[in-house]
C-alpha cells in the first residue's frame, strides 16, 4: 500500500483523544482477565500434578513447569506475527480475536482428559494472548501524549498484579469449593466472550496521533532492522529479559513454594494471603513507578530507567530475606520485595513506546515479548522445577526449592545493571523517535 501522507496541520502539543478513557478502561479489564487466565494455572498446579502424576514421580515438577513454558513459547513466537499485523490493520479487531481464542482455550484447559491435551490448550492460550500483548499498549500510546504515557500505561499494567492475585485467589477458591481444578478454567470463559464483543465495537485511533511530529507512513524492513540500533530499546530489552527470567519463574512456583516447601498447608489461607500481598504491593508499586517516572522526567531525563533499576537493587536483598525468614515474618519481606520488583512495570513499557516510531510500535512490543520470554520465563519455570527435582534429599524429600529460587534470583540484580546503563541514552532516543525514517 502507499504510504500515509504526513499531516500538514500545525504541530501543537497533543492532548488526550476523545473516548480515550473508555478505551483505556476496556483494555485494562481485558488485561486483568489476561493475567487471571495465566495464574489460575499456578493456583491449581498442586491439584493438576496429583491427578496426572504419581506421588513418587521423579520428574513431576519438571513436567508441570512445561505447562508455563508451552504457553510462553507459543505466546512469544506468535507475538511478532500479530505485531506485524498490528502495524498495518485494525488493532481492535486483532484484540477481539485474541480475547476470543484465549477465553475458549482456557475453558478447554478445564476439559483436558490427559496431560498432553492440557499442554495443547495452554499453547492456544498463548496464541490468543499474543494477539493482545503487543497491540494494546500501542493503542494507548496513540491516545495519550508522551508526557503522560508513564502514568497512563501504569494504570493499564496495574492489571498485572491485580489479575495475578485474582487468578491465584479465584483458582484456589473455586477449586476448594468445587473440589476440582477444572472449574476455575470454566468461569473465565463468559467474561472473555463479552470483552471480545466490546473490543470489536471500538474505533482504532490513527497511528501517531499523539506524536504530532511523526510522519504517518507504512513501516519498512529498514525500520525493524533499526530497532536494535536504538540504545534505550536494547538496554531496556536486556533488563526486561533478566527481570522476567527471575520474576516469571518464581511467581509460577510461589504458591507451591509457600504451601509445600515452607509448610503452610492451609490452601485457602496461603492463596488469600499471597493474593492480598500481590494486589496491595503490586498495585501501589505499578502506579507509583509510572507516576514517579513522569514527574521526574523533566529533572532526570533517564527517570524511567532509574526508577526501574532502583526497584531491582532494593528488591533483591528483600527477596533473599523471604527465603530464610520464618513465616509469618516472611510475609512482610515478600510484600516489600514484590513492591520493589513491580516499580518497573509502567516505566519499562513506556520506554518502548517513547523511543520507537509510531508506525512500528506494535512490532517493537512484539519483539520485546519474543526476547523477554524466549530468554526469560520460558526457561525459568521448568529450570526451577528441574533443580527442585535434582535436590531431593532426606532433609528435603520434595527437593530444595530455596536452592532453585536462589539460582534464578541473581538475574534481578542483572536487570538493574542493564537499566542503569540505559538511562543516559533515553532523552536522545525519545527526541529522535518521532522523526526516525529507517535511520538512527
Amino acid at each position: 500500500m502507499a504510504d500515509e501522507p504526513a499531516s500538514t496541520a500545525p504541530q501543537t502539543a497533543p492532548q488526550r483523544m476523545p473516548r480515550a478513557r473508555a478505551s483505556l478502561l476496556l483494555l485494562l479489564v481485558i488485561n486483568l482477565f489476561n493475567y487471571i487466565d495465566r495464574y489460575i494455572l499456578a493456583a491449581v498446579e498442586p491439584r493438576i500434578r496429583k491427578e496426572f502424576f504419581a506421588p513418587d514421580s521423579e520428574h513431576a515438577n519438571f513436567w508441570m513447569g512445561t505447562l508455563a513454558t508451552a504457553f510462553l513459547v507459543s505466546y512469544m513466537l506468535a507475538a511478532p506475527i500479530f505485531g506485524w499485523l498490528g502495524d498495518r490493520i485494525n488493532r481492535w479487531a486483532i484484540v477481539g480475536a485474541g480475547v476470543l481464542v484465549w477465553s475458549l482455550a482456557s475453558g478447554a484447559s478445564g476439559l483436558a482428559a490427559t496431560f498432553a491435551i492440557l499442554l495443547t490448550t495452554r499453547v492456544f492460550v498463548g496464541i490468543g494472548e499474543a494477539a493482545y500483548g503487543p497491540i494494546a499498549p500501542t493503542i494507548i500510546s496513540d491516545m495519550y501524549p508522551v508526557e503522560r504515557r508513564g502514568s497512563v500505561l501504569a494504570w493499564f499494567y496495574m492489571a498485572m498484579p491485580v489479575g495475578t492475585a485474582i487468578g491465584f485467589a479465584l483458582g484456589g477458591f473455586v477449586a476448594s469449593v468445587t473440589d476440582s481444578w477444572r472449574w476455575p478454567f470454566y468461569v473465565v470463559v463468559a467474561p472473555g466472550l463479552v470483552l471480545c464483543v466490546l473490543s470489536l465495537l471500538r474505533k482504532d485511533p490513527p497511528r501517531g496521533s499523539a506524536d504530532p511530529s511523526a510522519a504517518r507512513r507504512r513501516p519498512t524492513a529498514a525500520d525493524y532492522a533499526q530497532l536494535f540500533k536504538i540504545p534505550s530499546y536494547v538496554f531496556n530489552l536486556l533488563g526486561m529479559t533478566a527481570m522476567t527470567f527471575a520474576v516469571g519463574g518464581m511467581s509460577f512456583w510461589m504458591r507451591t513454594y509457600i504451601s509445600e516447601f515452607r509448610g503452610l498447608h492451609n490452601e485457602a489461607q496461603v492463596t488469600t494471603t499471597f493474593g492480598a500481598i500481590v494486589v496491595a504491593s503490586g498495585l501501589t508499586a505499578t502506579l507509583l513507578g509510572g507516576y514517579l517516572s513522569d514527574k521526574l522526567r523533566a529533572r532526570l531525563p533517564g527517570s524511567y530507567f532509574t526508577v526501574s533499576a532502583i526497584g531491582m537493587f532494593l528488591g533483591f536483598p528483600l527477596f533473599l530475606a523471604v527465603l530464610w525468614t520464618p513465616f509469618p515474618l516472611a510475609w512482610v519481606f515478600l510484600f516489600l520485595s514484590i513492591f520493589c520488583l513491580f516499580l518497573n512495570t509502567g516505566p519499562t513499557n513506556t520506554i518502548i513506546a517513547n523511543v520507537t516510531h509510531p508506525s512500528i510500535r506494535a512490532s517493537a512490543y512484539a519483539v520485546s515479548i519474543l526476547f523477554i520470554h524466549m530468554l526469560g520465563d520460558a526457561i525459568s519455570p521448568f529450570l526451577i522445577g528441574l533443580i527442585t527435582d535434582r535436590t531431593k534429599s532426606a532433609e528435603h524429600p520434595g527437593g530444595n526449592m530455596n536452592t532453585a529460587f536462589l539460582a534464578v534470583s541473581a538475574a534481578i540484580l542483572l536487570s538493574g545493571v542493564f537499566w542503569m546503563l540505559g538511562a543516559r541514552h533515553l532523552k536522545r532516543d525519545t527526541e529522535l523517535a518521532p522523526t526516525r525514517n529507517g535511520l538512527v
